[in-house]
């Protein structure tokens, strides 16, 4: 395709993105209100036509969920955004496309949402619990548009993070409500599905041209330390992530679980990096990703007992498989798949997040009353028993409701099918979003467009260079330039 088509459907795009935000308005207008918390008339509803009295739960208290959901906010936007600025000529593109699909995908991920948890009154709340979860699905379609940075228009992104996030979100509740699994820091939900999301795009637009090295795939020095901004932003902000969702001693344990396991993954990445790296020195690729593996590893079990050598253990295992994934694995997958993934998620967050569905499997194996008390049944929901003689102590005294009374052989095995559902899941919605993406509708870029801000951006650096060559044309010989006088 020429550049022509792709500048005429530029236009069109513009469009689009109108079309987009004003349909957003009204679906969240005909679906959304404000929770009970924010809500004058659901707080008249409990407390009486005058009354202002409203006791929150701990869970809905702001001064305790904000922190969190701001925590994760950092993430999303300054996180992702600027490790994917490592592409020397594409960081306004990664910076500036996160922050534009994250402002248009965080409402579709709230609508989403309220779409699964409509009220009587056939509206759905909004809480800081809400925006919370919309924060954490929208890093699914940021972590699949990491497998195609600077391969696509803004809106073949928009197109693919709205579809994504619809399917996500049906995985997700296949996953955490049909079969009652476990995935705190949602290794298997998140980033697993992101990634194979993500992988799956990439191999149908592989497929339809043969690759070839683009001059501007690669980093340069002041690059790859704008991307280490968004790695340690990511690193300090991930036990946040995988324990947003938790509370009491869940919460805590996950915040030092994670904290353990991508401080191992670190040390480890580090090692791997110089082991497999000429003159045994450090590549910055590894370290930008390979550090954070700990933290996607540990965030199905970021909850459980892990006990710190368990978690250790793991966080070292994850940064292992990740570099060498970075050193050996994409390449194999670029030549024989066909598979071209710019950012390795693949190696960040696939192999790591397989490596965390299986860890929490196991994990949950291993989880007895003995060792969780009654608490096992607040992590396991349907590991509670469902007989009354046996539930009446815990529902009067912790509120644990009847569960399915599954033992923790059965738990690990749904636990795997879950893994094995979101991949599924995921490779084949991605196929299929995929072929739909080749349609011309959302615009396409060249192949001398590939991996170049130039596509999307009016950059001021050449606007000057351009007024300068115009400049000195028009001035007469014996003019020296001010630089030289």
């Amino acid at each position: 395709m020429g550049k022509g088509m792709f500048f005429s459907s530029g236009k069109q795009q513009v469009y689009q993105l109108f079309f987009i935000q004003i349909v957003l308005i009204i679906v969240m207008g005909a679906l959304m209100t404000y929770g009970p918390e924010a809500n004058v008339n659901l707080l008249k509803n409990r407390t009486g036509e005058h009354g202002r009295k409203h006791i929150k739960k701990p869970d809905t208290n702001p001064l305790l969920v904000y922190p969190m959901y701001q925590d994760v906010h950092v993430m999303i936007w300054i996180g992702f955004g600027f490790l994917m600025t490592f592409l020397r000529r594409y960081g306004q593109s990664a910076v500036g496309l996160t922050f534009l699909l994250g402002a248009i995908l965080v409402q579709v991920a709230i609508i989403c949402e309220g779409v699964m948890n409509i009220q009587k009154d056939n509206k759905s709340y909004l809480s800081l619990r809400s925006l919370l979860s919309a924060d954490v699905a929208v890093a699914t379609p940021l972590i699949s548009m990491g497998a195609l940075l600077g391969k696509t228009t803004y809106m073949q992104l928009v197109f693919m993070g709205i579809v994504e996030l619809i399917m996500f979100t049906v995985n997700k509740y296949v996953g955490e409500h049909l079969l009652m699994t476990v995935d705190a820091g949602d290794s298997m939900f998140v980033h697993t599905f992101g990634a194979y999301f993500g992988l799956a795009i990439s191999f149908v637009f592989g497929m339809k041209e043969k690759r070839k090295e683009h001059h501007l795939e690669g980093p340069s020095y002041n690059s790859d330390i704008f991307a280490m901004i968004g790695t340690i932003f990511l690193w300090l902000f991930w036990p946040s992530f995988n324990s947003a969702a938790l509370e009491g001693d869940d919460q805590q344990r996950a915040i030092i679980n994670t904290l353990l396991s991508i401080s191992a993954s670190c040390v480890i990445a580090f090692a791997t990096s110089a082991l497999v790296s000429k003159d045994s020195k450090f590549n910055m690729v590894h370290i930008q990703n390979s550090t954070l593996a700990g933290g996607v590893a540990i965030g199905t079990a970021a909850g459980m007992m892990c006990q710190p050598v368990g978690t250790l253990i793991v966080g070292a295992l994850a940064g292992l498989l990740s570099v060498l994934g970075y050193k050996y694995i994409t390449p194999l997958i670029q030549k024989h798949l066909k598979i071209h993934d710019t950012c390795g998620v693949h190696n960040l967050h696939g192999m790591p997040g397989i490596l965390g569905g299986i860890f929490g499997a196991l994990m949950a194996a291993l989880a007895t009353e003995a060792s969780y008390d009654y608490s096992l049944y607040e992590i396991f929901p349907a590991r509670a028993p469902n007989s009354e003689t046996k539930l009446a102590e815990m529902r009067d005294n912790y509120g644990i409701s009847a569960g399915l009374n599954r033992t923790a052989g059965q738990q690990a095995a749904y636990q795997l099918l879950a893994l094995v559902i979101t991949l599924g899941i995921a490779i084949v919605s991605g196929l299929i979003t995929g072929l739909i993406m080749r349609v011309l509708i959302c615009g396409s870029i060249s192949e001398e467009q590939k991996f170049d801000d130039e596509a999307h951006w009016e950059l001021e650096e050449e606007s000057l260079q351009g007024s300068k060559i115009k400049e000195s044309n028009s001035c007469s010989n014996d003019q020296l330039p001010m630089g030289h006088m």
